[in-house]
């Protein structure tokens, strides 16, 4: 067996979760105890009475871009998708780009707006590497703008096919979202409500921002044997002064960083790399994987995870291998729901 299909499990088709609850706070919450060995059952609303006072909760304000585009190839009015990861100096693009036949250099692309309407060309310039594209907006619109114009919410293929409804404006971005930047939502912070950060603040519970803007490598299965041959992409993150100095003092008062999210996780361990946390700004390719020595954070609220993922190799090498095995297999026997739009799960 190699290493990476000990990452493995059966997923039961219904339990992908299709659509958020009403209410988010309302999510179950696994319980996992590292030292006790135990697994119990909360939901996320129960955070205030779990967590200590002095405790810190470390929030990842990146704001998803509606970034999955559609539209069609004037010359064959064959159809054509793609998902904008970023924009260069230059005002070019880098995409992923899917459509019957064979892409070349030159070959324009007429995007269509939410409602079907033909809008702005692009233009492709030059093959990248991992099927990625360098693209030219042939537009005078700013690139947030026309994202926010004509972009649709970019949702995982698992979630209906990748097709959103209305409702995933909102379902689909955390209450605390600022930074525009991900390709896809940090999904253990779309459990939470404002009311459960006033509660959460009220319990003297710290709650400091960290931002990592989540690019698709993340979430791609790993395709080699082994760990070690897997390449991370890069993905920008920042670690301010402030949170740095918030999180140095909950260390000092014997209190815990709970990370929430893999995401929170890899900027913050990132940062503290040298073996103390660090203000950081930049790109990251840190992939967490056995053996892995943890010097940011205690604790991890995180959803559960697709098979083969370098996010479910993470939450196993922080919570242990033996004992995250049985978590899994008690969220599938008692029904959890998983994934993106799932349930969650905290280790301490």
């Amino acid at each position: 067996m190699s290493e990476i299909d000990q990452y493995d499990y059966p997923v039961p088709h219904e339990l992908i979760a299709q659509s958020p609850l009403m209410r988010r706070a309302d999510a179950r919450l696994l319980v996992v105890d590292r030292t006790a060995g135990t697994i119990d059952h909360a939901h996320v609303r129960d955070l205030p009475s779990i967590l200590a006072p002095g405790d810190a909760l470390v929030l990842n304000d990146s704001r998803v871009l509606p970034a999955r585009l559609v539209g069609y190839r004037p010359k064959t009015r064959g159809r054509w998708q793609g998902l904008f990861l970023e924009e260069d100096a230059d005002g070019h693009w880098r995409m992923l780009c899917k459509t019957r036949g064979k892409l070349t250099s030159g070959d324009e692309i007429r995007l269509q707006d939410r409602d079907a309407r033909d809008d702005i060309l692009l233009r492709m310039l030059a093959r990248l590497d991992d099927g990625q594209w360098a693209v030219q907006p042939v537009s005078d619109e700013a690139t947030l703008p026309l994202l926010q114009r004509i972009g649709r919410v970019p949702l995982p293929p698992y979630i209906r096919g990748g097709e959103m409804v209305d409702a995933d404006w909102d379902a689909y971005q955390t209450v605390f979202a600022q930074q525009p930047g991900s390709v896809a939502a940090p999904t253990a912070g779309l459990h939470f409500t404002a009311e459960l950060l006033g509660r959460l603040e009220r319990a003297q519970v710290v709650l400091p921002r960290v931002t990592l803007h989540v690019g698709v490598g993340t979430f791609r299965p790993v395709a080699t044997e082994r760990l070690d041959d897997h390449r991370m992409h890069h993905e920008w993150g920042q670690v301010g002064g402030e949170t740095v100095e918030q999180l140095n003092a909950v260390k000092a008062a014997g209190r815990r960083v709970v990370a929430v999210g893999t995401t929170v996780t890899r900027v913050l361990e990132t940062a503290a790399r040298n073996g103390h946390l660090a203000a950081f700004s930049g790109a990251t390719d840190l992939f967490i994987r056995p053996p892995f020595a943890f010097h940011a954070i205690d604790a991890l609220m995180t959803n559960f995870h697709y098979p083969r993922s370098t996010l479910l190799v993470l939450v196993r090498t922080f919570g242990g291998d033996d004992l995250l095995r049985r978590a899994y297999e008690e969220a599938v026997a008692e029904r959890y729901r998983l994934f993106s739009y799932g349930d969650a799960m905290l280790i301490l």
